[in-house]
């Protein structure tokens, strides 16, 4: 394909589409941008920003643009443009998710493991939002760990509580568990992250990426979006890999194979996060939509009397 003159800086695909989000994270979470050397790196760097000056070589077609655009966005912090710390890149989330869901899934019994695996998979998501934390509004070392702190309680307390309580049950309840406890920790974790959203509100723009006001309901959509996401990217591999191996164990594949266990429960986690994490990115609209007459009262005024006509505003919901 020949040269096209193209706003890299939107994504590749259709995004009022759900598939069309899907092609997108699809290509920013690929977990083989891990492999991508330093050097490879700095390379699509280069040809983005060669790119965005109309200077790159005539012979490079849009394609190869596209392709060193996506790599840029997987390694590179998309306002500071610094090169991001590897395990906190998006295209870590399935291999390290694959090994986090796999452990709490296996060793889920013992309070000890129970206590490794959840502080463990905190420590993970405490990496990546600060790897991915805002530019203009940065994370202090407070709210870091305030968050991290939290969550972590969290997820041990209804860990640890729920394994308790499930001791007497079926047994596919008490494998359960692990979810319950992620899906906890999501719900008190991501907005104490972002709490100074909820507090000062988020940017309001326009259909021309104008600024047109600030609102704390769109922060609250935004987030309340971002948990739900999170939750989903973990439901398929926490949920169906317990019925599977619940499946296997009744069937007495397993009581034959018992050593298979724990490979088969990582290799079911990781082909179900190949694609349940770029198909829950996409459940909501990076760049969102909100009526105006959903905004505060005086944010409404504010823009129906600067904007008489407009309806309709949008925001950055985050992931």
């Amino acid at each position: 394909m020949s040269m096209g003159k193209v706003d890299i800086d939107k994504p590749k695909y259709d995004q009022s589409t759900y598939w069309g989000r899907c092609k997108h994270f699809f290509l920013l979470t690929n977990p083989a941008n891990l492999l991508t050397s330093s050097s490879q790196l700095d390379e699509a760097k280069d040809t983005v920003e060669k790119y965005r000056s109309g200077k790159l070589r005539s012979n490079q077609s849009i394609d190869e643009v596209w392709k060193s655009k996506y790599l840029y966005d997987s390694a590179f912090h998309p306002e500071t443009g610094e090169k991001q710390f590897l395990l906190g890149r998006m295209s870590a989330q399935m291999p390290m998710n694959t090994l986090l869901t796999a452990g709490m899934l296996i060793f889920y019994q013992s309070t000890k493991s129970v206590v490794f695996w959840q502080w463990l998979n905190q420590t993970f998501n405490a990496t990546v939002n600060y790897t991915n934390r805002s530019g203009k509004t940065p994370i202090s070392k407070p709210e870091l760990l305030t968050s991290y702190t939290l969550a972590t309680s969290g997820a041990l307390g209804t860990a640890l509580g729920l394994n308790h309580l499930v001791k007497s049950m079926n047994p596919l309840i008490g494998r359960l568990v692990p979810f319950v406890a992620v899906a906890a920790a999501n719900c008190i974790n991501i907005p104490c992250m972002r709490r100074r959203e909820l507090r000062d509100g988020v940017s309001l723009l326009d259909d021309q990426n104008h600024e047109v006001g600030v609102s704390k309901k769109a922060a609250a959509q935004g987030i309340s979006n971002v948990v739900v996401s999170r939750i989903s990217m973990a439901i398929p591999g926490m949920t169906l890999t317990p019925l599977l191996i619940e499946y296997l164990e009744k069937s007495g594949f397993l009581k034959r194979y018992p050593h298979l266990t724990g490979p088969i429960q990582i290799l079911s986690c990781a082909f179900i996060l190949l694609f349940s994490t770029p198909m829950g990115c996409a459940f909501f609209q990076q760049i969102s939509p909100i009526k105006v007459d959903k905004l505060e009262p005086e944010v409404k005024e504010s823009i129906k009397r600067a904007h008489p006509g407009m309806d309709t505003v949008y925001f950055n919901k985050g992931l």
